[in-house]
């Protein structure tokens, strides 16, 4: 049975002048497969990924790994404890405003210097150096003046300097009410396939400010960068934005489902031996990022979502009913909401209350087979 160790990283301080700590826990593989790195929780209402964690941890310490794989619930004590009676808040920093999830350090900008300074090194040789240049460079701005950093930024430089030491990155979030659904950088569509998800959100190679895109995008500059210069090497990381379903709420026994999806892609990627995790079979949809529609209410009132998500919307579908009892004398009080092209329903707002313009749903539009 593999070790499982425990590290409670210092990612800040709260009022009190009490440390601040997210668990980390690691396995160690033989040394010869991708090290991998694996958070949940960042937003937090987005609770499924930690019990996700749960059950890797329980398989991963039966498994002959070849890879250390390092796993982070919890990744925003912060958030995950940040309530408003009953519900969990946690999307946004409060004091800012900012989304907890667009706060880490876009490092593409070390990229040129570094294809000058390495024409001629050898792959494995490019890969270390990168790597360690991104650890040393995150590491570097949470070196410096701590008036500089806010709180948000400081938890999310922590996690990026654990997930660059990696060459696989997984951030496992949900949705409000969601169907499962991947977000993958474009240049990593064949691995999309090896994943128990029907349905792949396509991000152009371009940081955002997610963690995913903190990971990959400085990788893929590096690749376009060595092509200007006549060397073609491959795009050495890869990262993705895993939604596991609906916030608020664990499912222990789909999460080993969700748990089993991830082990199939990390025995693709040769992160453990003699694995017996397979994708299965399933048809999977794919859409461009530009393609994924966002729904807003057209009107405010209390609204039933008849679209079932995961569904495939016929344009002129009925997909959601609007009652608006104030209006009950003077007007048709239900309305009917209706979307005009052919989708998949993907996800919708957690409430039945709904200000007019709240983002009602998304679906993916223009979608096609993978």
């Amino acid at each position: 049975m593999n070790q499982i160790s425990q590290e409670n990283i210092l990612v800040g301080e709260i009022a009190n002048g009490l440390p601040l700590t997210i668990p980390v826990y690691r396995l160690t593989g033989n040394g010869s497969g991708p090290k991998v790195y694996i958070q949940a929780n960042m937003h937090g209402a987005e609770v499924q990924g930690n019990a996700v964690i749960y059950q890797l941890l329980e398989q991963l310490k039966q498994q002959t790994l070849a890879s250390d794989i390092t796993l982070v619930p919890y990744a925003n004590p912060i958030g995950c404890n940040q309530k408003s009676g009953e519900f969990t808040l946690g999307r946004f920093d409060p004091i800012t405003g900012t989304n907890w999830n667009r706060m880490y350090h876009n490092h593409t900008k070390l990229v040129d210097e570094f294809v000058t300074t390495h024409l001629n090194s050898s792959l494995a040789e490019i890969k270390q150096a990168f790597k360690h240049l991104l650890v040393q460079s995150t590491q570097a701005v949470l070196d410096g003046p701590a008036h500089s950093i806010n709180t948000g930024k400081r938890i999310a430089l922590n996690l990026q300097r654990l997930a660059h030491e990696a060459d696989i990155v997984l951030d496992l979030h949900t949705g409000p009410i969601s169907a499962k659904h991947l977000y993958c950088p474009e240049y990593a569509k064949p691995s999309a396939s090896y994943f128990d998800i029907e349905h792949v959100l396509l991000i152009p190679n371009e940081f955002d400010g997610a963690m995913d895109e903190a990971c990959f995008c400085p990788w893929w500059s590096l690749s376009e960068a060595f092509k200007q210069h006549g060397r073609d090497i491959p795009v050495l990381v890869e990262a993705f934005t895993v939604e596991l379903g609906s916030q608020e709420k664990i499912d222990l026994a789909e999460a080993k489902n969700d748990a089993n999806s991830i082990l199939s892609y990390l025995t693709h990627k040769e992160a453990l031996l003699n694995s017996p995790y397979q994708p299965k079979a399933m048809a999977r949809y794919g859409c461009m990022l530009t393609d994924y529609l966002a729904f807003y209410a057209p009107m405010g009132g209390m609204v039933e979502y008849v679209a079932p998500l995961g569904a495939h919307i016929k344009a002129g579908d009925t997909i959601a009913h609007i009652l608006r009892m104030e209006r009950y004398l003077s007007e048709q009080p239900l309305q009917v909401i209706t979307l005009d092209t052919d989708a998949i329903a993907i996800l919708h707002f957690a409430s039945a209350s709904v200000n007019q313009g709240t983002e009602l749903y998304k679906f993916f539009t223009n979608y096609f087979e993978l």
